[in-house]
Order: structure tokens, then C-alpha cells, then sequence
């Protein structure tokens, strides 16, 4: 397809007429299999901005590293977390926490999750114990956003079979793009064996500079995904890794900052295409 780059980056998403009040949440996991593709950063931003909105959001750190977590509490090491909460040993509301941003619940993780891979595999029906996790949960929220790790393991795989869309976060380097066949191959797979309901909202770039190089694997990626592709870029800018340091999403830290400006945009297509339905 042959696309106008300039039309293509003033798209504004349309507002959608009627707001989504509660239950049951939209599962999107945040997913891609390459690290350092600004997949937790969106993950907080997105979430911030989906509440900033008025709706109910959960976001769920769903990575042993516990980035998310640290990115809105500054702690990395909250107990109980969704190593219990995975585990069955205690239900997710009781591991909830409400961060600073109205409208915005977490639930932590820590390095103790990378174990409850391994004690999974045990289980009957391992594949689906997120899903058992949190549909207690689902009522209490429009939106839940899980951070998945980088890895296509059985935690990634539970977070697929839990999860309605995926937004794929991906850099504009032509490495990212090869990276996207794998992903694709497991989505695939996952949806012929686990969850057929599972689509992919966006691809999401992110972490895009000024340079040629970024503009012209971004036509590629348009090239190659159509409409698949959110209208907007996620900036590159140290404002977004100060925000993580001062454990506030972007959106609250530098709130006309271009990057706070672009996740609410972004968040505003996903409301677009998950609602305006």
C-alpha cells in the first residue's frame, strides 16, 4: 500500500460517543518479545492516560523483572504479589494497590515470579491460570493492561490466553522488524490453540527519534500493517526515563511534554477502536 506519511501522522482519533462504565474489563496485553521496546513505559502512560479519561484501569506487572512496578511505586520489592496472586494464594484483591493517578489500580510484581513459572507447569490447565486469577476482577474495571515479559514462555503464553487484543510496542529499527515474524508466529499459534478470540489492536511505535532511518522503517511498518498501526509515534525523549525514576507516569510528571501529549493521543485510539465499534 502506498501511504501518505504527513495525512497518515494528523490523523485525529474521533471521540467516541458513549464511555465504557465498568465491566467487563478489555484485556490487552502489552506485548513483544524483544526487550527494550518501551513496553512497560506504555504500559504506565497508556494506563495513566485511560484513566485521565475517566475510565477504571488496572494495570497488571506481569514481569519478574518488575519494572511496572517499580515505575509507579519506586519499590521493587511489594508483598504479597502476583507471585501469590498466580499461584492461587491470594486473590487479586487483596494484592491491588491504588497508585497516585485517580482511576489507576497495579498490581505489583517482583523477582519472585520468575518461580511461578516453573510450579505452573504442574498445574492442569497452566495456560489459563491468569485467567482464573483475574476474572473475579473483571467487573471492577474498563481496562486492564498487562505487562508482559520479554520472552515467549508460559507466563507470556498465560498472559495471550487471558488477553482480548495485543498492542505491540516496536522500535523503528529494521532489527524490530525482523523480530515481528516470530511474535506473529506465536500469535498465530496461540490463537489456533488457545485463545481464537485474540487480535491485535496496534502496533505502537515507540521510542522514535528525528532521524530518516525511524521515519522510513516507520512507511515500512505501515507499509507492511495498514491499519493495524496506531497513527502515532511515541517520542524518544529523557523526559520519559526521568518520569520512571520519579515513579510517576509520564503524563503526570511532564504533562504537556510531547511524549505525555502522544500516549494520550495513543490512548485516545485505543478508545477508538475498542468502543467507537
Amino acid at each position: 500500500m502506498t501511504v501518505d506519511m504527513d495525512e497518515w501522522l494528523s490523523y485525529e482519533p474521533q471521540p467516541v460517543k458513549s464511555k465504557k462504565t465498568l465491566g467487563p474489563a478489555v484485556v490487552i496485553s502489552i506485548f513483544n518479545q524483544k526487550g527494550g521496546v518501551g513496553k512497560t513505559t506504555s504500559t504506565i502512560s497508556l494506563g495513566a492516560a485511560l484513566a485521565d479519561t475517566g475510565r477504571k484501569v488496572l494495570v497488571v506487572d506481569f514481569d519478574p523483572q518488575g519494572s511496572l512496578t517499580v515505575g509507579l511505586t519506586g519499590n521493587h520489592d511489594i508483598t504479597p504479589s502476583m507471585y501469590e496472586v498466580i499461584l492461587g494464594q491470594n486473590p487479586a484483591t487483596d494484592v491491588i494497590l491504588k497508585t497516585r493517578v485517580s482511576g489507576l489500580d497495579l498490581l505489583p510484581a517482583n523477582i519472585q515470579l520468575s518461580a511461578a513459572e516453573n510450579l505452573l507447569f504442574q498445574d492442569l490447565g497452566r495456560e489459563f491460570s491468569l485467567q482464573r486469577a483475574l476474572s473475579p476482577i473483571l467487573d471492577q474495571y474498563d481496562y486492564i493492561l498487562i505487562d508482559c515479559l520479554p520472552s515467549l514462555g508460559l507466563l507470556a503464553i498465560n498472559a495471550l490466553a487471558t488477553s482480548k487484543y495485543l498492542v505491540i510496542p516496536v522500535q523503528c529499527e529494521y532489527y524490530a522488524l525482523k523480530g515481528l515474524g516470530l511474535l506473529l508466529e506465536t500469535l498465530d499459534k496461540t490463537q489456533s490453540r488457545i485463545n481464537p478470540g485474540l487480535s491485535i489492536l496496534g502496533l505502537l511505535a515507540t521510542r522514535v527519534g528525528r532521524s530518516l532511518h525511524h521515519r522510513e522503517t516507520f512507511e515500512l511498518i505501515v507499509d507492511g500493517f495498514g491499519e493495524q498501526v496506531f497513527h502515532t509515534l511515541i517520542p524518544d525523549t529523557v523526559k520519559v526515563s526521568d518520569s520512571t525514576i520519579e515513579a510517576q507516569p509520564i503524563t503526570e510528571y511532564a504533562k504537556n511534554s510531547n511524549a505525555a501529549i502522544a500516549y494520550r493521543k495513543a490512548a485516545a485510539e485505543i478508545i477508538e477502536r475498542v468502543e467507537g465499534k
